[in-house]
């Protein structure tokens, strides 16, 4: 089996680690100088290893392997979150890396955007296989400063460059390392994660509308309060939720707006941004109808109309069976004992690339489960286990 230099592999996620730095983790938004100072850096340390580098139009950077396949594809993202963790995607670039680095036929890929810093997100990987019409990137804009994504391509020097597409028959599959963010694998004592999928994740806007009205001339019982409505819409939704979710679905607010937001007047308006994940469509299907039939009692109930609007929904991602054995033994080889199945309950690159080939995900553990957040961690000696896992895994798989 391929040898991971382990050394050289914590080398270079603590290198990466040093541009953009915040605090413990980094600041790397999509596009942003730093961003494309990491995409730099990462192009030389393709060269280094013999790998042919490229930057294309949307921002993807591809390290081609030059030697005879078959060829597997790994790789992960390099921008961060704001003010964020600095392991959260470049630990499955720099493990592609690796990969490479030991002798494997594996070309590396760090896709642009998959933090979603611009509306539509994943821009990269969607970008990659065909999947981002012109007409997307015409209307992205950043969801941090409202820039558009046609101006953010052409400040980071991007603009005019070709979009590169994955090549058809080249790769039997795709493998991406990426921490748990998560607390399963660390409450378990255990060291590595096959992923068996990565969750699909459903948006919606719920947008109430009452009467701006004054705080202090109008009754109790004449108001039409949309905030209120959206509190109390909020919180059946949670109550009855649990009734129609899965072991491993999730719900969250991601915003609530009130408008205008002065602490004198009456909100006449709510917008609220709702989302829910899991991996089986049916459950999906359930929790939007829970959802459809909340807003529906609402609107019996209040003075106030909530309308429900879907914004995106994606498709879960089955993680290939062929490559899931190889990585459950590698993981047995390695770890005897300290690894398990699970599911991802993030979204990630590979369901994105799984729409034109086999993917796999092999999760680390996560101290604290902490992600999207400057103290996200994994101890060093999990991470040098885990590449070699998937060194091992990538070895059997194209051997099969």
């Amino acid at each position: 089996m391929p040898q991971i230099d382990a050394e050289r592999f914590l080398k270079d996620l603590n290198e990466l680690r040093q541009i953009g730095r915040y605090k413990t983790g980094v600041h790397r938004p999509t596009y942003s100088p730093e961003d494309m100072e990491s995409r730099r850096w990462l192009m030389e340390r393709m060269a280094e290893i013999g790998l042919e580098p490229s930057i294309d139009g949307i921002g993807n950077v591809y390290g081609r392997h030059r030697g005879p396949g078959p060829h597997l594809l790994a790789g992960s993202h390099i921008e961060s979150q704001n003010q964020a963790g600095w392991l959260d995607g470049a630990l499955g670039v720099m493990a592609a890396l690796a990969l490479a680095r030991a002798g494997l036929p594996v070309d590396v890929a760090a896709f642009a955007d998959e933090e979603g810093h611009f509306e539509g997100g994943f821009l990269g990987s969607k970008s990659i296989i065909g999947a981002l019409p012109e007409e997307e990137i015409d209307r992205s804009r950043s969801r941090n400063d409202g820039t558009p994504l046609r101006e953010a391509l052409a400040a980071a020097g991007l603009a005019g460059k070709p979009r590169m597409q994955l090549e058809p028959g080249r790769h039997k599959g795709f493998f991406e390392m990426h921490i748990e963010q998560g607390t399963q694998l660390e409450r378990a004592g255990l060291r590595a994660g096959v992923v068996t999928g990565i969750v699909a994740i459903w948006q919606w806007r719920i947008t109430i509308e009452g009467m701006q009205d004054h705080a202090g001339g109008t009754t109790m019982a004449e108001r039409r309060d949309a905030g209120l409505t959206a509190v109390r819409l909020l919180a059946m939704i949670d109550q009855e939720m649990p009734k129609a979710c899965g072991e491993r679905s999730t719900w969250t607010t991601g915003r609530i707006a009130v408008e205008p937001g002065a602490p004198s007047i009456i909100p006449g308006r709510a917008d609220i941004l709702f989302q829910f994940r899991d991996i089986e469509v049916a459950t999906l299907d359930r929790m939007e109808a829970c959802l459809r039939a909340c807003v529906q009692e609402s609107n019996r109930r209040e003075r106030c109309t909530a309308t429900l609007a879907n914004v995106s929904k994606s498709l879960p991602a089955p993680c290939d069976t062929a490559m899931m054995a190889a990585l459950d033994a590698a993981a047995e080889r390695n770890a005897p004992g300290l690894w398990q199945r699970m599911p991802s309950g993030a979204g990630h690159d590979a369901q994105y690339i799984a729409r034109v080939m086999p993917v796999s995900m092999l999760f680390t553990p996560s101290i604290g489960g902490i992600s999207h957040h400057w103290a996200e961690d994994t101890k060093e000696e999990d991470l040098a286990l885990c590449c070699q896992i998937l060194a091992d895994a990538a070895e059997q798989f194209l051997k099969g």
